[in-house]
């Protein structure tokens, strides 16, 4: 995904001037406090609880030291969307909008996910409050990530927020537009938990492998109709003579709907492979017969 981060960094001031924004500054890097804060905390919450951790294992376990970078990789794919000027960069063009979203809900929470980084988190936490009962939260969370649950949870966000109403909202309103990131993080976030972590038999890989290549569809087919569109769905966008990276606003659309297409669809297809041979190797692995004594 280094392409994504080197198309954002190098948009060059020339590219606004061209686009109509002849007075306009190049997107700069974004310090909300709203958003810097809650990375840091969950920063120095993970560390705290890993070096808790630490100080009760082997310090050079492999798989310590992998969820660390897993962790890491993950927030700092999250920081890049939403402080890097990419995030400035999607008030005036689809396509770098599209980019950050691809990037918080196919990489970085991936990433997080992957890192199983939950008892990490909890250490970090004082002692008293990680010996609160889990209760209600602990059920909650064991239904939302199961593979089907999650699966429609993330795909109810990505339809309903691409929707023309609630996306110029999040446009116009930066309460709202916060809200969209929040949504599409923690759907994500609880859908990747689900087909990495999902419990069960052998037959949790088909399960994972059929979310996942719903999920391509379901973007997939969201990024299509966008990339044959020849009329631009989000008025913000639309009133734009071009967009900032220089195209007109149909164009950009069509080019964020290739992005959302294409890239996203092959990584859910893609991933949904791995877990298709994992359920066909595991089934072939039960079926083997065992040897006589």
């Amino acid at each position: 995904m280094r392409w994504w981060a080197l198309m954002l960094l190098a948009v060059p001031g020339s590219a606004y001037a061209h686009a109509g924004h002849e007075h306009a500054e190049a997107p700069g890097w974004t310090f909300d406090p709203l958003l810097v804060l809650p990375l840091l905390f969950a920063l120095g919450l993970y560390l705290l609880g890993a070096r808790r951790l630490w100080q009760r294992s082997d310090l050079s376990h492999p798989a310590q030291r992998r969820t660390t970078r897993l962790f890491v990789s993950g927030l700092a794919v999250l920081a890049l969307a939403l402080l890097s000027p990419l995030h400035e960069g999607g008030e005036r063009s689809f396509t770098l909008h599209m980019i950050e979203h691809e990037l918080i809900m196919l990489v970085a929470t991936a990433l997080l996910a992957g890192s199983g980084a939950g008892g990490a988190l909890a250490w970090g936490l004082r002692k008293s409050w990680r010996s609160l009962p889990a209760g209600a939260p602990a059920r909650l969370w064991r239904a939302v990530t199961e593979p089907v649950t999650a699966t429609v949870l993330q795909a109810a966000a990505l339809v309903a927020w691409h929707l023309p109403v609630l996306f110029d909202l999040a446009l116009r309103q930066p309460a709202v537009h916060i809200l969209q990131h929040a949504s599409f993080f923690t759907t994500s976030l609880v859908f990747w938990w689900a087909m990495l972590h999902a419990r069960g038999d052998r037959s949790r890989y088909g399960v994972s492998a059929l979310c996942l290549f719903v999920t391509s569809l379901v973007g997939g087919a969201l990024g299509a109709l966008m990339a044959v569109s020849n009329s631009p769905w989000y008025a913000p966008y639309a009133a734009m003579p071009l967009t900032g990276i220089g195209l007109q606003p149909a164009a950009d659309q069509q080019l964020a709907g290739l992005i959302m297409w294409i890239p996203g669809g092959l990584v859910h297809a893609g991933a949904a492979l791995v877990f298709l041979h994992r359920w066909l190797k595991a089934a072939e692995t039960s079926h083997a017969p065992v040897p006589q004594q």
